[in-house]
């Protein structure tokens, strides 16, 4: 029976050190590979040529470089690109690929699904499977560097930023996420800076602490609604975490944080009468005032069956000039992709749902209509 081969792509600097140890290889001949995937996207040993042929025959005996493939893409007028990655057993998660001037972003899913229940995203009506692996995490990037065109000769990289806001909660997936992160932000890994480097939570905040403990990266933080009573109903992981518990973990982390110059992002999405009064965005300005931080609005971006409906344009004016008047920065995101369902909210994907909770709420509109006749 053939003994598993070890994905590279699993390792991060550590584990690929300690990998060539047990292999009887100094530090730096890791290192050399590292910078064979990374830098220049290769996952044939025998193009690593300054890797002697010994070595090139051993890794190739125990080990691989495998990221998931692309399965299909759509590309949108706005030159967005959002690709559906296939996890095996019939599985996709979706990447997107966010072209501007002076960057080029890449939005990264964690997990198979999302365990949580935002109602107003699209992701959470699909229901949970399980945590991406590390490869799959840094394959997306990997995946996509190759199909943008990472040259070989040169080590030219089409991706500048990463941010951690595609399908599934991040800080859910802290054994996974972490190595993920390092080998983003290493050297020898994409190189990226860590202010290039965004991680979003809804607020798992033992798991905000742990990250703070071990990494630096940008943070944004989903809050969506200005008090506990709405949050619950949006982000129901706010009942166990409430926002005065979240504020809290944030102002550690940003205090333990470079990355982050002293603030955090907020993403606040705008739902047409729901979260978006102006009595509300005095109530959110109170809220945030010992928070140092930017807040981005996100116009609401619809997907099929969704109960609310994006804020018009008048809302989010009004809305914003509250907050500015207590000196918030204030962003008002351009909607990308939405013409692909590429957009912040959208991402669906294909997934095998462990939770039941698409089948369920099939059931409930089905007994809804039933009665309604």
């Amino acid at each position: 029976m053939n003994e598993k081969k070890i994905n590279l792509l699993d390792l991060d600097r550590k584990g690929m050190r300690a990998l060539f140890a047990e292999l009887g290889e100094k530090p730096f001949r890791a290192d050399q590979v590292m910078q064979w995937v990374y830098h220049y996207g290769i996952d044939d040993f025998e193009q690593m040529t300054n890797i002697n042929k010994n070595l090139r025959t051993k890794l190739s005996e125990k080990c691989e470089i495998s990221a998931p493939q692309i399965s299909t893409y759509q590309k949108s007028s706005d030159g967005t690109i959002k690709f559906a990655i296939n996890v095996g057993e019939g599985q996709e998660v979706e990447t997107v690929y966010i072209p501007e001037d002076d960057r080029a972003t890449l939005c990264v899913s964690s997990q198979v699904g999302c365990a949580l229940e935002c109602t107003f995203c699209s992701t959470a009506q699909q229901g949970f499977n399980r945590n991406l692996t590390v490869a799959e995490i840094v394959g997306q990037i990997w995946r996509v560097s190759r199909f943008l065109g990472l040259k070989y000769e040169t080590g030219d990289r089409p991706i500048s930023n990463v941010v951690m806001m595609g399908m599934g909660e991040p800080l859910l997936n802290m054994a996974n996420l972490v190595p993920a992160l390092d080998i983003m932000l290493d050297d020898f890994g994409f190189g990226l800076s860590k202010r290039r480097v965004t991680v979003s939570t809804s607020g798992v905040v033992p798991a905000l602490d742990k990250l703070g403990d071990v990494l630096d990266v940008a943070l944004a933080v989903s809050i969506h609604a200005p008090n506990d009573e709405l949050r619950n109903e949006l982000v129901p992981i706010n009942k166990k975490y409430p926002l005065k518990e979240f504020l809290a973990g944030i102002s550690r982390y940003i205090g333990k944080s470079n990355a982050n110059r002293g603030r955090v992002t907020v993403e606040y999405v705008m739902l047409d009468h729901i979260n978006d009064s102006t009595e509300q965005a005095h109530e959110l300005a109170e809220l945030m005032k010992d928070t140092p931080c930017k807040v981005n609005l996100i116009p609401f971006n619809p997907y099929p069956g969704s109960p609310y409906g994006r804020s018009s344009n008048s809302r989010i004016d009004r809305f914003a000039k509250v907050l500015m008047e207590y000196g918030l920065t204030v962003i008002v995101r351009k909607t990308r992709g939405d013409d692909i369902d590429a957009a912040c909210g959208q991402l669906a994907g294909d997934i095998r749902d462990r939770t039941k909770r698409l089948a369920k709420k099939r059931m409930q509109q089905n007994q809804i209509s039933v009665t309604m006749s």
